[in-house]
């Protein structure tokens, strides 16, 4: 509260807010209306309009019109995937396009509409999306009759983890089937690992009570369940190490910078985090130990002159690339080594002639649709037109005037009375002859 000496004019700051919510509203509105051109422009690379109904987009190596999106307008994935929707609806939904392109509508409360509301619905939701809010909007699409499904689906199953104050908690959700594998596999390996156990540090039966006493407190911890789980694990580990020998059981990478820390190693897992002094020389006495020796942090030295890919060299591959190097991609599941000069052309197998691709861009490379041209650092993609790709949007400062469409002021807000709301009720499908 200001002090009685201060007049009250000092402090009303009203009209300069009415100001700033006038020049929102203005620019709200110009950002719908280009909002509503740019979907527009996304229905046609996908193929809205044209003669043949084949999108534009095919030759531009992005495996999806969502990822295309994400790239040029260097918008999150998420966003990308509102823009498609809403641009997969347009010919559907008439008057919300043209409230969007007169920026008297968001794209987010039209996107709620396009995403999630059932067919015929453009009528129902063109005045209520002028006043309810994106909650609003979403609560209103929740309300629709949706058609009972003929059978339920199938539980999904679900692994999660997360990290705290040093250790990380599992969450498995399986199917009562797959659970009783489950905790049919740890009670084996549990009675196993007890019986190991009593057969190695029950002293019950010594004569020596004094000795019995010592080895019991010397012996390690009764076995649990979780001491089971690792049992289980770490026999599924061999079984796969037997199966396929190039498998290691466990690997410590230690990247060594030749410019920086020459006599102090730093190690760390394997695309993983740094380990402490303690945890390395715990791992080196048991372990499959690789060192990396790395300038200005690109390793060198790795590989030789051969077709096939070691798993030596396929970390390193992993450790520098990260994901597929086609730019808009990302995909870092699933990823092909490939030479930039093939094996056949006299490429060596270095990492300076590899580079790492998913399946779909390995694929488009080698049908011709993208080229890739190295050496793997100065790395140049070229697409289907000759022109090089980069990973920059195509956002640039505009050279036309802003849309000219009346400011918008964004919905009402009131509390909405879901009492008084009839719900959008979609039409029956016909009934099959």
């Amino acid at each position: 509260m200001p002090p009685p000496t201060t007049s009250f004019a000092e402090n009303y700051v009203e009209p300069r807010l009415d100001a700033l919510f006038a020049e929102i509203a203005e620019l709200t509105g110009q950002r719908n209306a280009i909002d509503g051109r740019l979907v527009e422009i996304i229905a046609e690379i996908d193929g809205r309009g044209a003669a043949d109904g084949n999108p534009l987009w095919g030759a531009t190596g992005c495996r999806s019109i969502e990822s295309l999106v994400a790239w040029k307008a260097g918008v999150t994935p998420r966003n990308a995937e509102t823009m498609v929707a809403v641009a997969h609806r347009l010919d559907e939904l008439p008057r919300l396009a043209q409230g969007l392109r007169e920026g008297r509508l968001s794209l987010d409360r039209v996107a709620v509409i396009a995403e999630r509301a059932g067919a015929g619905c453009d009528d129902h939701y063109a005045n209520l999306v002028q006043y309810a809010t994106v909650t609003q909007l979403r609560t209103a699409v929740k309300q629709e009759p949706r058609p009972d499904p003929d059978r339920k689906p199938e539980p999904k199953r679900g692994f999660s983890s997360y990290d705290s104050d040093g250790y990380t908690t599992y969450k498995i959700r399986l199917p009562k089937l797959e659970a009783a594998k489950f905790d049919a596999a740890v009670a084996s390996h549990k009675d196993a690992l007890v019986a190991d156990w009593r057969r190695d540090h029950d002293a019950g039966d010594s004569d020596d009570e004094q000795a019995g006493a010592q080895t019991c407190e010397q012996a390690p911890p009764f076995p649990d369940t979780v001491d089971a789980f690792m049992s289980l694990i770490e026999a599924g580990w061999d079984t796969d190490v037997a199966a396929r020998p190039h498998g290691a059981r466990t690997t410590v990478v230690a990247h060594v910078d030749l410019d920086r820390h020459a006599d102090k190693p730093v190690a760390a897992l394997h695309l993983g985090a740094a380990l402490t002094d303690e945890e390395r020389r715990y791992l080196l006495c048991d372990a499959t130990c690789e060192v990396w020796f790395e300038r200005h942090g690109t390793p060198i030295g790795a590989g030789r002159t051969t077709r096939t890919i070691s798993r030596r060299l396929r970390r390193a591959l992993e450790y520098r690339d990260k994901s597929c190097v086609v730019p808009g991609c990302g995909s870092t599941r699933g990823l092909h080594a490939h030479h930039l000069v093939h094996w056949e052309n006299g490429g060596a197998t270095e990492l300076s002639n590899l580079v790492l691709l998913c399946p779909f861009h390995h694929r488009t490379h080698h049908r011709g649709d993208i080229t890739l041209t190295g050496p793997a650092d100065r790395l140049v993609v070229i697409d289907s037109d000759g022109n090089p790709m980069t990973g920059a949007s195509l956002a640039r400062p505009p050279t036309t005037d802003p849309p000219d469409v009346p400011p918008c002021k964004g919905p009402t807000g009131e509390r909405a009375q879901w009492w008084w709301y009839t719900p959008f009720e979609p039409k029956p499908p016909p009934a099959s002859s």
